[in-house]
């Protein structure tokens, strides 16, 4: 066990008897702490600070008495939709510990749901995915602190590094989670329409941009998108859904990779999740000219395939696995426009989400004819070219 899980570990422990403090909600282990203490998240870095010392003596009953002093707070990262802090702590017995507080974007409940969050990472916690879920509070988590870097573009385009997100993946859908296992996909894509159809910007700019799209338009090309991928038989498996670089660390001294971040994880096609992961090769900038080629998806597939023994896959698995990729690449662009539109009216966060709505439509319209005629083809029995 290494030093992260041993601290999670013993965080945890010292809390079971808080019982005070457990949590009610059935999604949870009775062993986590809940706290209902909120932090604001437009508060500036000073002031900010000392509610996260606050909430973690709330949260954790051996660090209640600690002076201020033992607690050193310092952000991590500011992604797109949460903030993350490292909180440092020195304990009574000297021991120096650290845990990591995640602190929710406002109004991402629109397009996340923290029911499915935290029922999954239980069980992918225990399956040795993420950071060890350590308490849970109003407007967040803390997790156990994983002394790792976040992947770059670069390192993803990296054969070693490709080959190590394949065989880690194909563990991660391999974990099952309790509950429903009907894909999710075409449900929160018509949920996300359904909310980004229907928004009213104070903006009079952004409202002028946004009644120049034609939802009824997204909506038939939704519709004619779900019915091609109805056409294959892919399979379905707990998918992480957001397998961005930023979701990638990795700990260079010890050459070992971790998947962080369920948030959008629910139940749904393979095909998917790597069609998804392909498209965020691009990252947030939208640079589609480092969407990996055909010979570095083939690498990636052969070892998502058969880990131990890449080269060993049929042409026909390796084919069928392309081609269902890259169909669903399409519905990930689609659905992450119509998250950007939403994000664009709820997220104060400085972003040009709007900008976001159309670099990953037009790419779909862009790519839609070429990935339509590769599937309609394959499924027709031709061979891919």
């Amino acid at each position: 066990m290494d030093v992260e899980a041993n601290q999670a570990k013993q965080i945890i422990n010292d809390n079971n008897n808080d019982c005070a403090k457990v949590n009610s909600n059935s999604t949870i282990d009775d062993s986590i702490p809940h706290s209902s203490l909120s932090v604001d998240t437009a508060l500036p870095f000073p002031l900010m600070s000392p509610r996260i010392i606050e909430l973690c003596k709330d949260l954790f009953r051996k660090w209640a008495k600690l002076d201020d002093s033992c607690f050193s707070v310092e952000t991590v990262s500011g992604g797109i939709t949460n903030l993350l802090l490292k909180v440092s702590v020195k304990e009574e017995s000297g021991d120096n510990v650290a845990v990591t507080v995640r602190l929710y974007g406002p109004n991402t409940e629109y397009v996340i749901d923290r029911e499915r969050e935290l029922q999954a990472i239980k069980y992918l916690s225990a399956a040795g995915f993420g950071a060890k879920l350590l308490g849970v509070f109003g407007n967040g988590m803390v997790q156990s602190f994983i002394n790792a870097r976040t992947l770059t573009l670069l390192d993803m385009r990296k054969p070693k590094l490709a080959a190590e997100i394949a065989k880690q993946l194909r563990r991660f859908h391999q974990v099952e989670i309790p509950g429903p296992k009907e894909p999710q996909l075409w449900v929160d894509m018509f949920k996300f329409f359904e909310k980004a159809c229907a928004l009213r910007f104070e903006d009079p700019d952004k409202q002028r941009i946004y009644e120049t799209i034609s939802f009824k338009e997204v909506h038939e090309e939704a519709t004619q998108l779900k019915e091609l991928t109805e056409l294959f038989s892919a399979s379905v498996v707990f998918a992480h859904n957001d397998l961005l670089s930023a979701n990638l660390m990795l700990n260079d001294e010890q050459d070992k990779l971790y998947i962080i971040d369920f948030e959008y994880g629910s139940y749904n096609y393979r095909g998917y999740d790597i069609g998804n992961h392909f498209n965020e090769c691009a990252g947030y900038e939208c640079d589609y000219s480092l969407y990996p080629s055909k010979e570095e998806q083939y690498h990636f597939l052969r070892h998502y395939l058969q880990p131990e023994k890449p080269y060993e896959v049929s042409e026909k698995d390796l084919e069928d696995l392309y081609v269902e990729a890259n169909t669903f690449r399409l519905a990930s662009h689609l659905i992450w426009a119509l998250w950007g539109l939403i994000q664009a009216r709820m997220s104060p966060i400085d972003f040009d989400y709007l900008g976001y709505f159309f670099w990953r439509y037009n790419e779909y319209k862009k790519q839609k004819e070429k990935c339509f005629f590769l599937a309609q083809s394959h499924l027709s029995g031709s061979r891919t070219v």
